[in-house]
């Protein structure tokens, strides 16, 4: 078993001397065919003989205690098994990150906490049965209004400590130029197009469930601890998952739930989650109150950097949104601060949900950064690299990797920035207002314990196995590239297998260090392969040259089939974290820039398109990592525009729990977005040489809508969503709005694309 612990910069032999070609190519998804065609088997798709289906009852206040439950009205219904409460096994409150809620008790921490659940003949039923049952509370606190309630300061949850570096109050006193000022984002949820859903069965004493989850190790862990059983009597299958963003890194309460009921009735048992109650039994995204303070001189060098907020939690999570992770390392400056502060509340769980931190916590930091260089009169480029760090701000560590500066380039000369920013409110196409905005882009790089099993068949092809999931994101096809890269093999000769705890184990799809992991483990495991190969050729590993399933050294070439000899050749790989990864700082870059257009009647806002560069290392499919990062981008539309989960703060109810009034970003609102990277291996960060991709593309994208939105109107909104009301401010002065603002410098000219509304989207030009 190889076991790469990072205690240096590794770059291994068999991508070093590959020639198959395959890694790092836009390779069209290999599972695409079982997904567009429904033989993709997902968990609530799944039917074992005599299944029978259930529903959750959920309490029906916001906070208090559970004092009686009649549920005889439900179990009179043709067609209701059984109804189930008081079992001590049984979840209270929704799914969060550290994985399960307490279990058996009568406290509610949230309306809609699982009280008990009715299984029954067909799904209708279950549903209608569930509505029958009566649930006697006695009140509580009602602490629904996480802005009213008192902030805690020591409150010892949440993974990011508070960092206080040098004297912050003196450094702001001493410095030219203080930006102070508050940014507010809302509460957001997953938003997973897949049910949360599970399946469960008992074989024997051991249970088997196939779930829509993106970590089943850690969910192995967790069902068995929940049902007071040994892990290895339980099976977790997820071979494929219709998005997660989050909300499937825990164990939701559906799972255990259809686990008890299982085995209470001695049959299979599914569970899916309707959308609006998976606003109550899945986690959110907390909102957050945050406060940035940055003193520099008159030049725009920072000397200090505060990034201060307020997230919400109930009393059974432990998760706390980490609001600064993204502004850690990001800029410059000697005096720093970076804390969250705690508002407890009775709600569901607050958890980790597409780029947990980086995703709201640039919406403050990049607004900052593009006020303070309109103070300074400096173009928001320039202020960016005036405050580029050489080492890691924080801890003095070198960067394994940083194109920051190469990022802001290449995405101004792609997007037609211009040498002078036009006056805010001062171009315009007919009745819309046109603006120009950016961002930078952040997510840390993390390579996590993972482990892959690689075997070479006798005939030639190649076997990939690792209980890593498929959440959309292209592991299938990442996977393959990496092994068929290694060993020689075009992409339709290596098999992946994915989804199963009976397979090696990974840390799952999360935090955007699923591909670095499980590649760098493919790897590992292939070395070691090669190894072997190279005996059987009596030459060393390096020399070996492998491409269409032959293998070439010292002028002599074998099929693999005929090396094999009708042997099989097996290995696992295990990467982890070590001394590299404390060496350096290591995180994925980016920049961002978006030409919005605004009504200046209605204050309605229009993207007209969007370009990012970005460099996260090593480039495993040039397809999956833009899709990626598209979507990320996407998702900053709808955080700057729409996304807003408001909750009744006199019941603690969801105003908007579905798609219906819940907002995402639907393909109307997409405009024309381009997605280029700049490619340097990073030895440092893992054998493969990749870093995260799959939450970088968020980061800044909001940020850089809402700047250009300033741009267009002169109105500066800090608290996200951005609607309609705040920018139609620009009405009262729209007749002042000229096409240009008289410095001629610059001008508007059209692309090819002529089909996006309003008029036509531009691209900005300096004169020569």
């Amino acid at each position: 078993m190889n076991e790469h612990v990072m205690d240096r910069a590794y770059r291994p032999a068999g991508l070093d001397h590959a020639e198959q070609g395959v890694l790092g190519k836009p390779i069209t998804r290999v599972e695409g065919p079982a997904k567009v065609s429904g033989a993709a088997d997902y968990a609530y798709e799944h039917a074992p003989a005599n299944t029978a289906f259930a529903a959750i009852v959920g309490a029906p206040v916001g906070s208090g205690r559970v004092t009686s439950i009649d549920a005889s009205a439900a179990e009179a219904m043709p067609g209701v098994i059984a109804v189930i409460h008081g079992d001590p096994r049984m979840p209270a409150g929704s799914a969060n990150s550290r994985a399960m809620p307490k279990l058996g008790t009568d406290l509610i921490f949230h309306y809609g906490q699982p009280v008990a659940i009715v299984v029954a003949e067909d799904q209708a039923i279950a549903r209608e049965a569930a509505a029958l049952v009566r649930v006697e509370t006695e009140s509580g606190r009602d602490r629904f209004d996480s802005r009213a309630a008192p902030v805690e300061r020591d409150h010892g949850i949440g993974f990011l400590p508070t960092i206080d570096k040098g004297d912050l109050d003196a450094a702001l006193a001493a410095s030219a130029v203080v930006l102070d000022e508050s940014y507010t984002t809302p509460i957001h949820f997953p938003a997973a197009l897949e049910p949360h859903a599970t399946t469960a069965w008992w074989e024997g004493d051991k249970l088997i469930v196939k779930s829509s989850n993106q970590v089943i190790g850690a969910a192995r862990t967790t069902i068995a601890t929940a049902l007071g059983i040994d892990a290895d009597r339980v099976r977790v299958l997820a071979p494929f998952v219709g998005g997660g963003f989050g909300g499937k890194t825990g164990v939701g309460p559906e799972l255990v739930l259809a686990a008890i009921a299982a085995e209470r009735i001695g049959r299979p048992v599914k569970v899916a989650l309707p959308r609006r109650d998976t606003a109550y039994l899945v986690h959110h995204r907390s909102d957050t109150v945050q406060r940035i303070r940055i003193g520099c001189d008159a030049d725009g060098h920072i000397s200090a950097f505060a990034h201060e907020s307020v997230a919400a939690q109930n009393d059974d999570g432990e998760f706390l949104e980490p609001v600064p992770f993204g502004s850690l390392p990001l800029y410059a400056g000697k005096v720093r601060r970076f804390r969250t502060d705690l508002a407890r509340v009775d709600l569901p769980a607050t958890g980790a949900v597409r780029a947990p931190g980086e995703a709201i916590g640039t919406f403050a930091v990049e607004g900052a950064m593009d006020e303070l260089a309109e103070r300074l009169g400096l173009d928001p480029i320039e202020l960016r690299r005036r405050n580029e760090p050489e080492t890691d701000p924080l801890s003095g560590k070198p960067f394994s990797t940083r194109r920051m500066l190469d990022c802001y380039e290449e995405g101004a000369r792609r997007f037609g920035w211009p040498a002078t920013l036009p006056k805010p409110g001062s171009v315009r196409d007919g009745d819309w207002l046109i603006g120009i905005g950016m961002a930078a882009s952040l997510r840390g790089n993390f390579t996590v314990n993972a482990q892959a099993r690689v075997r070479l068949e006798a005939d030639g092809r190649a076997v990939v196995e690792t209980d890593m999931t498929d959440i959309g994101t292209g592991t299938y096809t990442i996977l393959a590239q990496v092994a068929g890269e290694m060993l020689g093999l075009p992409i339709e000769r290596v098999d992946v297998r994915l989804g199963d705890t009976d397979l090696p184990p990974s840390a799952g799809s999360g935090g955007s260090f699923g591909a670095g992991s499980a590649g760098s483990a493919v790897v590992l495991a292939c070395e070691e392969i090669l190894a072997a190969l190279a005996l059987r050729m009596n030459a060393a590993p390096e020399d070996l040259r492998l491409k269409d399933g032959c293998v070439t050294a010292a002028g002599r070439s074998v099929s693999l089939a005929d090396l094999l000899r009708g042997d099989t050749l097996e290995a696992i790989g295990k990467t982890a974290p070590g001394a590299e990864s404390k060496r350096t700082s290591q995180a994925s870059h980016g920049a961002q820039f978006v030409e919005v257009a605004v009504n200046r009647v209605s204050g309605e806002v229009r993207v007209r398109r969007m370009v990012g560069v970005f460099d996260v290392g090593r480039v495993l499919n040039a397809k999956t990592a833009a899709n990626q990062i598209i979507g990320g981008m996407v998702w900053g539309i709808a955080y700057a525009l729409s996304e807003d989960a408001v909750i009744d703060t006199r019941t603690g109810r969801f105003v908007n729990p579905d798609f219906g009034e819940y907002h995402v970003a639907v393909n109307a609102d997409v405009p024309q977005i381009e997605v280029h990277f700049i490619e340097e291996v990073d030895t440092s960060a893992n054998p493969v040489g990749a870093k995260g991709v799959g939450e970088l593309g968020i980061s800044g994208a909001g940020a850089a809508v809402v700047n250009a939105i300033y741009n267009a109107t002169g109105v500066r909104v800090r608290d996200m969503p951005v609607r309609s009301t705040s920018c139609s401010r620009v009405c009262r002065r729209s007749d002042e709005a000229t096409f240009s603002d008289g410095n001629d410098r610059w001008l508007k000219t059209t692309p090819s694309c002529p089909r996006r509304a309003p008029g036509r989207a531009s691209r900005w030009r300096s004169r020569p």
